[in-house]
């Protein structure tokens, strides 16, 4: 009879943390029910690079272990996204505009978990941890329930006879706005976080993220602690 697999340690997490408030009040979740904490940052080749500098400082917030995971290369590979391909501009507007198609980055979800997914089973973590909400299902496809549902059962698949770890999403039914009222209340240095595609030294305010964020915040009647570039400008929901 072959020996059984060793069990996952159920109160250890890796957590995909892009440097977003998302993935900022994700890691939060997770350090307030006592998780070990393991985040992990791709470096996709992303114009935005802002977001990996403030994935090191909020990993550092709470003591996670940290790795940024350098694939810097397949950015050449995965060109037509305005989030790799510096031809292709970052549309302004409302995040739910068929113009966000264009920041659509080929697959990128998958990587992302994936490689999170091969650090879980090899620490034999319980839990691979992603921070995708509702509100992305309106362009993003590797942000949906489908998604999620097919991720898990191929990580099963994919790991038979090993410590396999679960896939969480806990804000996949959530809005912004209420990540924006959770990391507030559990203090989350959603300060030190970074959205904008656009990544120059301050927030633009007028990308779909950057608005989203702006929304969020206003929306949640919260204190929004980013600067922006444009603070002001209005765009109407499609």
């Amino acid at each position: 009879m072959p020996e059984s697999p060793a069990k996952t340690d159920p109160f250890s997490a890796v957590v995909v943390l892009s440097g977003g408030m998302d993935s900022t009040t994700l890691l939060a979740h997770y350090a307030m029910l006592h998780y070990r904490l393991t985040a992990v940052t791709v470096d996709y080749g992303q114009r935005h690079r802002r977001e990996i500098e403030s994935a090191r400082t909020i990993a550092g917030h709470y003591g996670a272990e940290h790795h940024v995971v350098d694939l810097s290369g397949i950015g050449v590979l995965l060109g037509g996204s305005a989030l790799t391909d510096s031809e292709v501009g970052v549309p302004s507007g409302h995040y739910a505009e068929d113009s966000m198609r264009a920041t659509v980055v080929p697959n990128r979800n998958a990587i992302l978990a994936n490689v999170a997914v091969g650090a879980a089973v090899a620490r034999r973590a319980g839990v691979v941890a992603l921070g995708m909400h509702a509100g992305d299902h309106f362009i993003y496809p590797d942000c949906r329930p489908a998604f999620v549902r097919a991720l898990d059962e191929l990580v099963q698949v994919a790991n038979e006879g090993f410590p396999t770890p679960r896939v969480e999403t806990p804000f996949i039914t959530w809005s912004k706005t209420d990540i924006a009222k959770y990391g507030n209340r559990l203090g989350a240095p959603l300060d030190k976080s970074w959205s904008c595609y656009r990544g120059g030294e301050r927030h633009c305010g007028t990308c779909g993220t950057c608005y989203e964020r702006r929304e969020a915040f206003r929306d949640a009647e919260v204190p929004d602690p980013t600067e922006y570039l444009d603070g002001v400008t209005e765009f109407a929901a499609p």
